[in-house]
């Protein structure tokens, strides 16, 4: 692997000598601006919910969305994305709504997962999207079979697999690489390593100089990025991707960025952090640095910047109150997707269970 740390754009949104912007088209840019604002407000309104009672849990990527948004951005609409529990920028990106979003962390009727998971663990078949799993690592060695997959199948779609660097101490990560390494599998293993694992911080996950360089132990390509810098994202990613389609395996990819909020809603860092350190990290703002880009190529101005601001305010607003008024699923809904066809004692279960209920309605009040 190399051991230089890739990056395109200094923290005030300058290219860097000797770098050059990878070809994106003006309208492309714009989109991903966009969407990378309407992830960070999204997630400091959810936080204001989660306070307010209102949604019983968020996990937020405020200070990440480079990493996450860049990454998604090399992939076509055919490849799979295996999230963490921080993409919520991949899966707009991908095309999920903010309705649909909405009304998973109400676990309301219109839910696809009709309530069944906790908030901020949505998933989407169509887009290819896959399921949000709170165990950490579990869903790094389903991207390496999905990676097998594509390869034993003959197909061009590959496999991007997010994971923090807390997950590199779990053996699903290990495992994981060594089969992909062993068989090629078209996979992109992208840690965003945010320097803490909920309250440990990086330095002492492990003994190695990155996180990037355990791939040299699977005899696979390594990567370090500047994980806040949205360009150099998209250019590492892009590069892995094709690197995959043309049967050439996986690569691991070390996204260096700052978690700049708690590991969830239920974590106060405040406890086992410096505010100071968080202040440096804020002056490497991915949102701040891409905006400072696209004013200083003349693509976009405060002006425009404080009119999407309010688009993005209403739109928010409309999603939740839409949401929000939405009742509960069907309690009979506990029934469906067990199995392909109901067996006969789940639908005898659910009758009985209909039963009570229309006889709880039928009873007077006292």
């Amino acid at each position: 692997m190399s051991e230089e740390l890739v990056r395109i754009l200094g923290s005030d949104g300058k290219v860097l000598k000797g770098q050059k912007v990878p070809s994106i088209s003006g309208k492309d840019l714009i989109r991903l601006y966009r969407l990378m604002l309407l992830n960070r407000r999204i997630d400091e309104r959810m936080i204001t919910l989660q306070r307010q009672g209102r949604i019983g849990f968020y996990v937020a990527s405020i200070g990440e969305e480079a990493s996450i948004i860049g990454s998604a951005f090399a992939l076509k609409a055919k490849d799979w994305i295996i999230p963490c529990y921080r993409e919520l920028g991949a899966a707009l990106l991908r095309g999920f709504s903010l309705h649909e979003f909405c009304c998973q962390l109400f676990g309301n009727a219109e839910d696809q997962i009709k309530g069944r998971q906790m908030p901020n663990h949505y998933a989407s078949f169509k887009l290819r999207f896959g399921s949000i799993s709170s165990p950490v690592g579990n869903q790094i060695p389903h991207a390496t079979g999905i990676g097998m997959a594509a390869r034993l199948r003959g197909t061009q779609d590959v496999a991007l697999v997010y994971f923090g660097d807390g997950a590199t101490s779990e053996g699903d990560f290990h495992v994981a690489l060594n089969f992909a390494g062993v068989y090629k599998a078209a996979t992109i293993f992208l840690c965003r390593n945010n320097q803490w694992a909920i309250s440990v911080p990086s330095k002492v996950q492990t003994a190695s100089p990155s996180f990037a360089v355990k791939a040299t132990a699977y005899n696979i390509e390594g990567v370090q990025v500047d994980g806040n810098d949205i360009f150099a994202v998209y250019a590492v990613t892009r590069k892995a991707v094709d690197r995959a389609r043309q049967g050439k395996g996986p690569t691991l990819i070390e996204a260096v960025t700052y978690r700049q909020g708690g590991h969830t809603t239920s974590d106060d860092p405040r406890v086992y952090r410096d505010d100071k350190e968080v202040e440096e990290w804020k002056k490497k703002d991915p949102i701040s640095r891409f905006k400072s880009y696209l004013i200083g190529n003349g693509a976009w101005s405060e002006k425009k910047d404080a009119s999407l601001e309010q688009d993005i305010k209403k739109e928010i607003d409309a999603a939740v109150k839409r949401a929000e008024k939405i009742g509960p699923p069907s309690i009979d809904t506990m029934f469906e997707d067990v199995l392909d066809s109901v067996p006969w004692h789940l639908e005898e279960q659910r009758e009985e269970l209909l039963t009570i209920l229309e006889s709880e309605v039928a009873q007077p009040k006292i």
